[in-house]
């Protein structure tokens, strides 16, 4: 229904479906402008799907922005059967480098999108893969209990002719028809749970990290399949250790008594240390393609290998604990410690999920801590200024990451504002920040080049190493991210051909002379002193304002002034300036990141409340193939009261040993998550924070609740016929 012509009007554009929704299909739309608010009128609507987009002609897109006379890039279709090398060739782009200018095929754009969210997929992956590995747990526990239960059947079955190997084979294929069972039940709600995290939080779990457009499902029938054949290993790995108990028994001695010992045979003590040993090792390890495979191979053997080494940590621990002088306490305790292998067996469930619950506690706090101190460094000032719609958390720049060389003024503050900041009553200083983006690698997202006031780097900026002294020929100093130092193998000292944004200005020799941390842009950042940004560039203009207030300055009328010399009218919504705290930045920031991290705090409910069934699973069959065992101490004169004990005693002992190696092992898994995970993945470093009330506090409460669960499974499964038990052993 548009006039044929509104495409080449300089006064209209055209909108598609997102942002039309977003904007409440508006007849006219405002936007900002290095001279102020522009006013375009819709005439169109685009059937491109994604993130909000307009469309106008490139002429009036130039001169409304002050980008007459320039380009951000060229497409170029080929004819069918030509050689883009050929043409990539003959185009002789080679004269262009020195001022960024490159070819940039549908591939590597695709792959540069991709690489925002790798780190991101493949860390939210390996926490699934950890959830199946402490399922395993739950299915060992099942499966104990199941065996347990079922020894009169399996004996009576071996004295029939069932052979041991049958036995084992029969227990195995109850696994893998429940574990085809519960795989697809699990895939099913795993995909009505993406669904519904889709629709309510997004695909990014609430963090904002990939702003526009709406995700939509993708079901890979290959990926579920695989994690479909994922479950039912895991399955058949839980249930292969209760497999043996039923090849090992004795069915003749089981038939006639009825119960037999359920537990496995210690026979991998030496492969504990030795599986610490490799995965200390592999800590070392260097990123395969980026990932950090090493270090996730690492955590998986130090949690096997620790939970290999309980029998010898709880002989270390009661060997240290004093003798008890409590009658029932010194069962318990030496019950422990002759039966080691069956305690281990009981609390490995306890010890999967309380190291994973402490290793994310600590890696969560730690980087929740750093983004504090780093937003505590680079939000000085008492007040700032940008143009309305941008972001104003951490990642102030991380949502452009495909515009690395757009026209340049949307994002500017009108020229009238940054004159009147600084006349304003009751601002005492006012400081100008620039940030561009830098195509510096064809194959990378693009590099943020931060331009603001650095007279005392080490204040301004949060750095992660000592600064070197200024270059001796006065080259301009600039300081590199972690990411951008480790992403293209730099180091203080290097001499770099600084790409700049504006138009002819070519490349700059800069010198590093530092590197800082930065949590908002993982493929990296350059800090440059504004003065030398503007005196290589040219180019003066400014996104955001710092202003430092007097003591009783009057913000709201600072406000109105300041929209006022934007070109506001007076009365309008005011969404021409946006005006933001440190402390609502903050306060952003942290909500988006304990949002991003929501799924964190269920994963360990999950895998605490994973451990407790694993609990109260492994103590119902010890009760079950004890049953002779209490007899005797009920005709010694223990009475049922002090027999549920008993049990809780040796519930608190077991899951005390076991928590204290859970504790072990997330602290030690905290740290190659933090000191290995973080770097190799997303490009920065932290300091490894342990919140040592919020440990102790979480280790308590499941020795507590495990304690809680033994009693009262041996309570449900007790048996009143004391003296039948008696009976079976004669």
């Amino acid at each position: 229904g548009a006039d044929r012509l509104d495409a080449l009007d300089p006064g209209a554009l055209a909108l598609n479906a997102s942002a039309s929704r977003e904007l409440g299909a508006p007849a006219q739309v405002t936007l900002q402008t290095p001279q102020g608010q522009g006013h375009w009128r819709v005439r169109g609507h685009l059937a491109a799907p994604g993130a909000p987009l307009a469309v106008m002609d490139i002429a009036g897109a130039q001169a409304a922005f002050g980008a007459v006379g320039r380009l951000s890039a060229i497409d170029v279709r080929l004819v069918a059967g030509a050689d883009r090398e050929q043409v990539i060739q003959s185009l002789g782009l080679g004269d262009f480098a020195a001022q960024g200018v490159y070819v940039d095929t549908p591939g590597e754009a695709a792959q540069r999108s991709s690489m925002l969210s790798r780190a991101y997929r493949v860390n939210l992956m390996a926490l699934a893969l950890v959830a199946l590995f402490t399922g395993t747990f739950l299915v060992f526990s099942v499966f104990s209990l199941s065996v347990a239960r079922r020894l009169p059947e399996l004996a009576l079955l071996g004295v029939l002719g069932l052979t041991p190997a049958e036995r084992l084979r029969l227990v195995l294929l109850d696994a893998l028809v429940l574990g085809l069972l519960g795989s697809g039940l699990g895939l099913a709600l795993g995909a009505s749970l993406a669904v519904l995290a889709l629709r309510v939080i997004g695909a990014d779990l609430g963090g904002g990290y990939f702003p526009g457009g709406a995700a939509t499902l993708h079901f890979n029938a290959w990926a579920a399949a695989a994690y479909g054949l994922l479950g039912v290993a895991a399955a058949c790995a839980g249930a292969w250790l209760p497999a043996q108990a039923a090849r090992r028994i004795a069915p003749a001695q089981t038939l006639k008594s009825g119960s037999g010992a359920w537990a496995p045979a210690a026979r991998h003590n030496r492969w504990g240390p030795r599986a610490l040993v490799l995965g200390t090792a592999l800590c070392f390890a260097p990123p395969v393609n980026g990932l950090p495979l090493g270090a996730y191979a690492a955590i998986a053997l130090l949690l096997t290998g620790g939970m290999a080494c309980m029998p010898q940590v709880l002989t270390g621990l009661l060997w240290l604990a004093p003798r008890p002088r409590s009658a029932l306490l010194l069962l318990a305790v030496e019950r422990a410690r002759h039966q080691r292998q069956a305690a281990a067996i009981a609390v490995a469930g306890v010890v999967a999920s309380l190291s994973l619950a402490v290793a994310l506690t600590v890696m969560v706090g730690s980087f929740r801590s750093a983004i504090i101190e780093w937003l505590d460094v680079l939000l000085p000032a008492d007040l700032y200024v940008r143009t309305a719609g941008q972001n104003s958390g951490a990642g102030a720049a991380r949502n452009s990451q495909d515009n690395a060389n757009d026209l340049g003024g949307s994002a500017a503050l009108p020229a009238a504002v940054i004159s009147a900041a600084a006349e304003q009553p009751g601002v005492r200083r006012v400081e100008a920040q620039r940030v561009v983006l830098l195509q510096w690698d064809a194959t990378h997202p693009a590099v943020a080049l931060i331009a603001r006031p650095l007279n005392d780097p080490a204040a301004a900026l949060p750095l992660a190493g000592p600064l070197l002294p200024p270059a001796a020929d006065g080259t301009p100093a600039v300081y590199l991210s972690e990411a951008m130092a480790l992403l293209y193998g730099l180091a203080p000292g290097a001499r770099l051909a600084l790409p700049l944004p504006t138009a002819g200005a070519g490349r700059a020799n800069v010198y590093v002379r530092g590197l800082w941390r930065d949590y908002a842009r993982q493929f990296g950042a350059i800090a440059l002193d504004q003065g030398d940004y503007v005196r290589l560039s040219g180019d003066n203009r400014v996104d955001t304002l710092a202003l430092w207030l007097a003591p009783g300055a009057d913000v709201a009328g600072l406000q109105a002034q300041l929209r006022r010399r934007a070109g506001e009218p007076a009365g309008a919504s005011g969404t021409a300036l946006e005006f933001t705290s440190p402390g609502d930045i903050r306060a952003l920031s942290l909500r988006l990141f304990d949002r991003s991290f929501a799924v964190t705090y269920w994963l360990q409910a999950v895998a605490i409340a994973i451990g407790l069934f694993g609990i109260a699973a492994s103590f119902s069959a010890q009760v079950l193939a004890r049953r002779k065992e209490f007899g005797v101490l009920a005709h010694l004169g223990l009475t049922p009261r002090q027999l549920l004990g008993l049990v809780a005693a040796e519930g608190a002992v077991w899951t005390a040993a076991g928590a204290l190696l859970g504790l072990a092992l997330g602290i030690a898994v905290s740290a190659v998550l933090v000191k290995v995970v973080n770097p190799q993945s997303f490009h920065w470093t932290m300091p490894l924070h342990l919140p040592a009330l919020e440990l102790a506090c979480l280790t308590v409460a499941v020795v507590v609740a495990a304690s809680a669960t033994a009693w009262l499974t041996a309570r449900g499964q007790r048996s009143r016929r004391t003296a039948q038990g008696v009976k079976d052993d004669w």
